[in-house]
């Protein structure tokens, strides 16, 4: 089985099936991702407790790359602590971007594969957006969208 099949069976299953769907009634963080070129939008909720992410839930409208990367990252960063989730933060923005060897170290283990996003450019914002809207959360901004300099600089850089 290759890497391409093995990412499409993920993201259907993680699309059929999200982990971490729905609302969250003690939610202490929150946030809201849009994507406005496409129309993704991610409602993220969290209950951190001292410094760890005790629970995670997510619900919104959204393609399937984008649900997959939400559901992956809810599964991923639910335990860990805010360093932790920082650190998958930008591993996982690299990575999409083109910008993160997989063969060094890193600490994205089975979100590795969504590093094929990087050759569907027009598809890199849909699997970023949990991600921005997870930082946005922890950073109790309450709406964070895909349209901002930063990720108008790393998709310079990841074209140059």
């Amino acid at each position: 089985m290759n890497l391409k099949s093995i990412y499409q069976e993920v993201i259907l299953d993680h699309n059929r099936k999200p982990r971490n769907y729905g609302t969250l009634d003690n939610a202490n963080h929150h946030a809201v991702g849009h994507n406005p070129l496409c129309g993704d939008r991610i409602d993220l909720a969290l209950h951190v407790e001292g410094e760890h992410i005790d629970h995670i839930a997510f619900h919104g409208e959204s393609c399937a790359i984008c649900k997959a990367s939400a559901s992956m990252m809810t599964a991923t960063v639910k335990g860990k602590s805010r360093s932790e989730a920082e650190t998958l933060i930008t591993e996982f923005r690299e990575m999409v971007v083109g910008n993160l060897d997989l063969s060094g170290p890193h600490h994205l283990g089975r979100l590795a594969v969504f590093a094929g996003v990087r050759d569907l450019p027009t598809r890199v914002k849909c699997a970023i957006l949990p991600w921005h809207t997870l930082q946005a959360a922890l950073n109790s901004n309450a709406i964070v969208s895909t349209e901002t300099a930063e990720d108008s600089i790393h998709a310079a850089n990841s074209k140059a």
